[in-house]
């Protein structure tokens, strides 16, 4: 079971209004609640505080928070976006009716929870600001106190606003892209991890830097994307490269096209044509390289080989395992 409770608020009694949370939560409600191909992947509820009669109190969403850990399953995932506080005594999350900084859900609090959840994985996502001092210890404000599965991404550091930008969070329209498959590897899985990575590289040295926090034994695939190659196309690395540094010999049996032949050079051959269909696919993602040659096309008319990059041989040997 994979439930997700997102949380976007707008309207603030004695706040200044926000502008773009609602859409935040909206649209991260959106991307979740399904796979690229349309399956079903998380149970989401959504929750807006957008105009006085729809504000969200401070025990409603303390409510909302502990049931949604209370459960067992597979992941238990909260987002917020919406007015952060941090004072001596940690940081707080602000409801629409909180007076001052101290009457939001303490992070601590949301910590508890978490820490105690039975789900195998708890993952708080936070667009706030000072949000990066999510996951602290109560005792010690500068070390982290996650219990196994707990994983905290924030917008910035503990000292840092979270910017909005034209009606949308900076730090959750990342994250959106990152979910629509600008995380995905190769097999289409969006993991927390590589989430963090593509919003910490699209953000400069400059602008609010996000917060990565975790305590996992292996990162779990929050969505699911279309393969950027055919699954069964990339199981057969491992046997077109059975060994690391291995080098593929190519011939111009492998080109299928006619075109740019020398006199007497051999005609393609339908079995080596398709096995080289497979290896320029290899080519255009990054696993594996022409040797002596600036294009495949120039390795197979010159009996040149290719080999694997890095990346490739990270993929060849997920495969020679069984991993994938």
């Amino acid at each position: 079971m994979r439930k997700a409770l997102l949380v976007g608020i707008n309207c603030y009694d004695h706040f200044p209004q926000l502008f773009g949370c609602n859409n935040d939560a909206s649209s991260v409600e959106s991307v979740l609640s399904r796979n690229q191909d349309g399956s079903k992947n998380f149970e989401c509820k959504l929750l807006l505080g957008s105009q006085p009669e729809q504000k969200i109190c401070r025990s409603k969403l303390k409510d909302q928070i502990e049931e949604l850990f209370k459960a067992d399953g597979e992941i238990a995932l909260f987002y917020f976006a919406g007015h952060g506080h941090i004072e001596v005594t940690g940081g707080y999350l602000l409801t629409s009716d909180a007076k001052r900084g101290d009457e939001g859900i303490p992070l601590s609090e949301i910590l508890k929870f978490a820490n105690e959840s039975k789900s195998n994985n708890k993952i708080i996502i936070l667009d706030s600001c000072h949000s990066g001092i999510a996951g602290n210890s109560i005792e010690n404000q500068h070390l982290a106190s996650l219990s196994e599965g707990v994983t905290f991404l924030t917008a910035s550091t503990e000292n840092q606003y979270a910017a909005e930008e034209n009606g949308q969070g900076v730090f959750t329209s990342l994250l959106v892209d990152a979910l629509n498959g600008s995380a995905a590897n190769l097999t289409g899985d969006i993991s927390i991890g590589s989430i963090y990575a593509h919003i910490d590289q699209s953000l400069g040295a400059w602008e609010q830097r996000p917060v990565f926090k975790t305590n996992v034994k292996q990162f779990v695939s929050l969505r699911k994307t279309k393969p950027a190659i055919d699954i069964e196309d990339l199981k057969k690395i491992s046997s077109f490269f059975p060994t690391p540094d291995f080098s593929f010999k190519l011939d111009p049996t492998f080109e299928p096209e006619m075109k740019g032949r020398d006199e007497g050079m051999p005609k393609p051959i339908e079995k080596n044509t398709r096995i080289f269909s497979i290896l320029q696919k290899y080519n255009r993602l990054n696993l594996l390289i022409p040797v002596e040659a600036p294009h495949m096309w120039h390795a197979a008319m010159k009996s040149k080989s290719c080999k694997l990059t890095a990346l490739g041989e990270h993929y060849r040997m997920l495969c020679h395992k069984d991993r994938i």
